[in-house]
Parts: C-alpha cells; sequence; structure tokens
C-alpha cells in the first residue's frame, strides 16, 4: 500500500479535491484535532491500494470551504467538525448549522 502526505493551505482545498476526483480517488474520511495553534484538520482519499492524506492548519479563527460539493458524503464529517469542534466550514451542501449532534457542551472540542 502507498501512502502519501500532503500539506496544504485551506484556500487550495477544493482544487485539491478536485484533481483527486479526476484521478480516480474517493473520499475515506476528514478529521479534526486541536492544537495550541487552532486546528489539523486530515482529509485521507483512497484509490485500490492508495491513500493520499491532505493536511491544512487552520487557524483558530480562520474559515475554510467546503469539498461537499466534489465529494457529496463530506457534508456528515463537515458538520460534525463544526459541531464538536467550531471549526467555520463554507457552503456545506447539507449544513445542519450546529445541531447535526446534540451535545451536552456546545462544541465540546474547541
Amino acid at each position: 500500500m502507498n501512502m502519501d502526505l500532503k500539506i496544504v493551505k485551506a484556500e487550495e482545498i477544493i482544487d485539491e479535491a478536485q484533481k483527486l476526483k479526476f484521478d480516480g480517488y474517493h473520499l475515506m474520511q476528514q478529521c479534526a484535532t486541536r492544537t495550541a495553534e487552532g486546528y489539523e484538520l486530515v482529509y485521507s482519499f483512497g484509490k485500490a491500494l492508495e491513500v493520499c492524506q491532505v493536511k491544512i492548519i487552520l487557524a483558530e479563527d480562520q474559515s475554510i470551504n467546503s469539498i461537499s460539493h466534489v465529494f457529496p458524503c463530506a457534508f456528515l464529517y463537515e458538520n460534525e467538525m463544526h459541531d464538536l469542534f467550531g471549526i467555520d466550514i463554507q457552503m456545506i451542501s447539507l449544513d445542519y448549522k450546529g445541531s447535526f449532534y446534540r451535545t451536552a457542551i456546545e462544541t465540546p472540542f474547541k
């Protein structure tokens, strides 16, 4: 299995997702974690036995555009990142506006 990691800027994620889709990759998962500076987002794409991960370092007050119009299933991961971490994701195709998860604390991982 081949695995690549590519670091991109937040404003490059849509172009990167479109390139990967054109190359035959599918979205495997998206995840977020809190850092001292803000957030680290990792998008994993797969094709056969190849995995390509795209990493983005996002400042706490920075927003990012959704890739849900490129990979429709991304709306699930993006609503989760918004609800649990408070990440500002713009233009989600199906945006639950903070009500995707019912949590005792608003954005518990922020």
